[in-house]
């Protein structure tokens, strides 16, 4: 008997009729070909000619920008970027980060303090650990980032010049209008 097997958006799996999350598989069968996270460095402090904007939500009141300098795509499958966030209070938070677009998951590599000086975030804080990106209405910066700009239909982008011109047009073009 054949099990029909089809690849859905974010990292989830139809097989034989059942929604099955891809990344769980990897874990429960000891078989199949594990995934490896590349080793990462940490960019340079971002600069802010080279920051772009990008939409979140009409709940926020918060700004978003990706450093498009620092956008990559690893071997791993990871889009890596740095993030600058400014509250409506006036604070600056910056990260550097990382999206896994099979999985559907973010992780938090490093901080940037206001001294342009980067503070790798400990191993053993939760902030490190791979989390599942949730499309909630404030606060939804990681699934806009996932869903509209860098993972496509659940897949990662071939190259940087392809998330900077999805940044451009404030969504990626394989990505329906809503």
């Amino acid at each position: 008997m054949m099990m029909r097997l089809a690849v859905l958006s974010m990292g989830f799996l139809a097989v034989g009729g059942m929604l099955v999350d891809a990344h769980a598989l990897d874990r429960d069968d000891p078989d199949a070909p594990q995934w490896a996270e590349a080793e990462v460095e940490l960019p340079a402090f971002p600069q802010p000619g080279n920051l772009r904007e990008f939409y979140v939500s009409g709940a926020t009141t918060h700004k978003f920008a990706i450093d498009a300098t620092t956008l990559s795509v690893g071997k791993d499958g990871v889009v890596r970027y740095v993030l600058v966030v400014r509250t409506s209070g006036g604070a600056t938070n910056t990260s550097f980060e990382g999206i896994r677009c099979e999985s559907g998951e973010f992780r938090i590599y490093a901080t940037g303090h206001q001294d342009g000086q980067w503070a790798r975030v400990r191993q053993s804080a939760r902030q490190s650990e791979w989390r599942r990106i949730e499309n909630k209405p404030v606060n939804r910066h990681h699934a806009a980032l996932a869903r509209e700009l860098f993972c496509p239909n659940g897949t990662p982008i071939r190259n940087p010049a392809e998330g900077r011109e999805a940044l451009r047009l404030g969504r990626h073009p394989a990505v329906a209008q809503p």
